[in-house]
């Protein structure tokens, strides 16, 4: 599905930063691509017959990291393989989708799984805004290889490539309830801290 159009209110200052020309035809891309993965996703919801464990979380996260990889194509921008996960990359700038509730839940209640691969960790260390210089220093002494590694930037998206984050809420039900997307920095705590959001609408859902 081709997912580019224009943006009827415009893009922000902000995006039009990260993306550039492309600002406009992402800002309306994403809910597009995002209403598409949902009506797959709802369709091996259905097919799997389950009440309990069911496909819709993972089949969503999939449709969505194909879709934005299809715009960042079209776009005649990247697209690049981190860990077996293809990321659209977009003027430098690799977006992030993330389902951070599968019910409707203030952008500030997002934290990221107990269980989050060291990827997506060091995605955010990485690539992902910087808290206020000073903040968390570490000594020298006390900075554990393993540490240093999460902020090792990923040689297959490229050491200037930043992050963008597209956070959201769905339920195979409802659908997409919201869509946020900006800088997001992870805290220690798994929280995150965003020195830039926006809200992004709602494109008409269509079931498969």
């Amino acid at each position: 599905m081709s997912a580019l159009g224009g943006y009827p209110a415009g893009p922000s200052a902000w995006a039009v930063e990260r993306f550039g020309r492309h600002a406009g035809a992402l800002a309306a891309a994403v809910p597009m691509q995002l209403a598409e993965a949902h009506g797959k996703a709802h369709a091996a919801h259905l097919a799997a017959g389950l009440k309990k464990r069911s496909p819709y979380g993972v089949a969503l996260a999939g449709v969505v990291r194909e879709n934005l990889a299809e715009t960042a194509r079209e776009l005649g921008e990247a697209v690049r393989d981190v860990r077996g996960y293809e990321y659209a990359v977009i003027n430098d700038h690799a977006l992030f989708p993330f389902r951070y509730a599968d019910r409707p839940r203030p952008l500030d209640r997002a934290r990221l799984p107990a269980n989050a691969s060291p990827t997506r960790h060091r995605l955010f260390r990485a690539h992902g805004p910087q808290p206020p210089e000073g903040l968390f220093d570490i000594d020298e002494d006390v900075a554990t290889e393993e540490y240093l590694g999460l902020h090792e930037a990923f040689e297959e998206l490229g050491a200037s490539t930043r992050l963008v984050c597209v956070f959201f809420t769905a339920d195979a039900e409802n659908g997409i309830h919201a869509i946020h997307w900006g800088d997001a920095h992870l805290e220690p705590d798994r929280t995150f801290t965003w020195p830039y959001r926006e809200q992004l609408p709602i494109a008409p859902m269509h079931l498969e």
